[in-house]
């Protein structure tokens, strides 16, 4: 009972200080002093700049805008900090020099306020770099409480639902989108610098292929036509390709009808490269020497720690075939396993499930997801997967049973997935074939024959090599984070109306 009317207490209070809040606002209004009526304020500097360039700055002055993060009235004097999007910093506050009426005003301001502050740069006798208010204006007011901090696992729901104060409470958040953002300009900044050219292609499309996953399905009233959201960009890519565009990526979200955990979210961001005149090998050179390029500018190191595992990029990244990966980790050597039988009954004796429907070649991706992924801590490229579970790639001349493709493992993640392309359209055609079979038989996440895509390969599509990178995955691997909805601002929840 005791915990009860302590709770109730509480309660009582919040309520009791968002209504004195409301109340200031019309006391202000009434007065004709309505914050809201502000339309804009003039700020010269931000606050790191300010404690960056204090020689210059000292004595001189200066304008700062941003949320009161902190109040301590005095008498005559007050202090109170200001925080904006570089941090925060220090105000000096005095009656004298901001008149009278003004610091009234200023007493009443509550933690959460949005000000506008202009005065001279100087330093306090403690040494903390500030700001001689001579003016301060409130620009717009809070009319919430914010937390006195997030902590334990009670808020993380919190923190996700409400990224807006999220960003205010923790600087830490707000530095992985800021880093999210470097990430990405430095990736456009690479790709440019090798002659590539951004594009945008349709995100509601008649036919969702390009990736095994199950698409998030609507209804197109204009044209009155059921249509998908694209689970990825590769198709309508190598259609520009076909197009004589040579070198093209795309930075846009896809949709995937699954579930959600830590490195899943149903809507994420994924870039899509594809190249004319190369191949799988060109894009491992090239996937190498983005990473280590993103790592050296946004991270000043090509060696990074995730959790506490230093991660060297700048090594040459190890190169295995899928099966010489099996053969090291589970000890089992597919490239001597023949017939889906003998595939079948060394799964069972390693207890691997499978079901009937599922190949050979399914099969041995299925061994490479038990033994093998949780090994792959440093970078390696996993290569020339099976046939049966690619079927948008060329066939290795040298082994038709295997295709010229690799995935990227780094901490255990799949960082990325990459073609030397399939560009044989009557091959593409039978491929395609396989997956409406496939998903006849119930695989949900099966391409269908796209002939729309076949047409352009029949027009003609140089040989090409592709890739296609999940950037919410690359974004946590970079800052550290240890989960995807760490590195979304606005990631998929459960609604709370159910």
């Amino acid at each position: 009972m005791g915990e009860q009317k302590k709770g109730n207490a509480q309660e009582q209070d919040l309520n009791q200080i968002l209504k004195n809040r409301r109340e200031k606002l019309k006391n202000l209004q009434d007065a004709g002093k309505d914050p809201f009526q502000i339309t804009k304020y003039d700020a010269t500097h931000h606050s790191a700049e300010i404690k960056a360039n204090y020689a210059e700055l000292e004595g001189k002055e200066v304008s700062v805008a941003g949320r009161m993060m902190f109040k301590r009235v005095m008498g005559k004097a007050s202090f109170c900090n200001v925080q904006d999007l570089q941090g925060s910093i220090q105000v000096y506050v005095a009656r004298d020099c901001i008149g009278e009426d003004s610091y009234k005003d200023f007493k009443k301001y509550d933690i959460g306020d949005i000000v506008g502050v202009k005065g001279e740069v100087f330093t306090t006798k403690t040494g903390e770099i500030s700001i001689h208010a001579s003016e301060l204006i409130l620009l717009s007011k809070s009319l919430q409480v914010l937390p006195e901090k997030f902590h334990g696992l009670t808020n993380t729901d919190l923190r996700y639902r409400q990224r807006y104060v999220d960003l205010i409470m923790n600087p830490e958040s707000k530095e992985t989108f800021i880093k999210r953002s470097q990430i990405i300009k430095e990736i456009r900044r690479f790709l440019d610098g090798r002659g590539f050219m951004e594009v945008e292609t349709p995100m509601l499309v008649s036919n969702a292929g390009g990736a095994a996953a199950r698409p998030f399905e609507t209804h197109y009233n204009a044209l009155d036509e059921d249509v998908k959201l694209r689970i990825s960009l590769e198709l309508y890519l190598k259609r520009l390709i076909v197009g004589g565009l040579e070198r093209v990526y795309e930075i846009g979200r896809v949709f995937r009808n699954e579930g959600v955990d830590t490195r899943h979210n149903p809507e994420f961001t994924l870039m899509e490269l594809y190249q004319a005149y190369t191949d799988y090998e060109g894009m491992m050179e090239l996937t190498e020497s983005m990473f280590r390029y993103l790592a050296e500018t946004v991270c000043g190191s090509s060696k990074i720690t995730y959790n506490g595992i230093e991660i060297d990029l700048g090594k040459p990244f190890v190169r295995l075939t899928m099966n010489d990966a099996i053969k090291k980790y589970a000890g089992v050597d597919f490239d001597a396993v023949e017939t889906l039988e003998e595939a079948r009954k060394i799964a069972k004796e390693h207890h691997i499930e499978y079901e009937e429907r599922h190949t050979k070649g399914e099969i041995i991706n299925l061994f490479f997801e038990e033994y093998c992924e949780k090994e792959l801590i440093q970078p390696t490229f996993i290569m020339d997967h099976p046939l049966d579970i690619s079927p948008l790639t060329k066939k290795k001349p040298s082994d038709p049973e295997k295709v010229e493709r690799f995935e990227l493992f780094i901490n255990t993640w799949e960082m990325c997935n990459a073609y030397s392309e399939l560009n044989d359209p009557i091959d593409q055609r039978e491929r395609f074939a396989a997956q409406d079979a496939a998903f006849a038989a119930g695989n949900e996440e099966a391409n269908h024959t796209d002939e729309d895509f076949l047409n352009a390969l029949e027009i003609g599509m140089p040989p090409t090599g592709g890739i296609g990178y999940g950037i919410d995955r690359l974004v946590m691997l970079l800052t550290d984070s240890v989960a995807i909805r760490d590195v979304l601002l606005f990631p998929t929840m459960r609604s709370t109306e159910k």
